[in-house]
């Protein structure tokens, strides 16, 4: 999941490989695409969900992607954010988190960030959120073998401690 435009679809197809199955959400002309990728000897399905910016979707291709989440719950979320727009991209991982499923971060577009002076300090991230994170450059394939590796680490994060970590913040 992810915000329009951040390279879900991009990191979907390094995952999946060959294995993809475009569809449409029932009722809708909304597409996302299921495939299968290898981890640990099993064939794990993975589905590539429409961009959305909240859990409070605005349009149909917004529903489809929440509602999907709601249908799977027993998901590992890999949360995919543009690097260049860290804060935009939080909002919704804050809110996949608070919901309480497993989640890690793929901060995608790393290669453009570090083009743009823009420097995220990973291990603080991981230990602010409570879930792993990766860099990611999605057309490259850079991080991606990372990704996979750090998916079995995935796991609900406590949103009181996040608070906490950050320093305090309010709700």
């Amino acid at each position: 999941m992810g915000n329009p435009n951040v390279g879900k679809s991009a990191i979907f197809n390094r995952l999946a490989g060959a294995k993809v199955m475009e569809s449409n959400y029932p009722g809708t002309t909304v597409d996302y695409t299921k495939g299968y990728m290898r981890l640990e000897n099993k064939d794990i399905e993975i589905i590539d969900v429409p961009g959305t910016f909240s859990l409070e979707p605005k349009d149909k291709a917004e529903e489809v992607a929440v509602k999907m989440l709601k249908e799977n719950k027993d998901a590992v979320i890999i949360c995919v954010i543009d690097s260049t727009k860290l804060e935009r991209g939080l909002y919704l991982a804050l809110e996949i988190i608070e919901e309480g499923y497993p989640v890690i971060i793929a901060l995608n577009m790393w290669d453009i960030a570090k083009d743009k002076n823009i420097w995220i300090n990973i291990e603080k991230l991981e230990n602010i959120l409570g879930v792993p994170v990766v860099a990611t450059v999605a057309v490259s394939g850079e991080g991606i073998k990372e990704l996979v590796s750090k998916i079995k680490e995935a796991s609900p994060a406590n949103i009181e401690r996040i608070v906490e970590r950050a320093g305090g913040l309010e709700k």
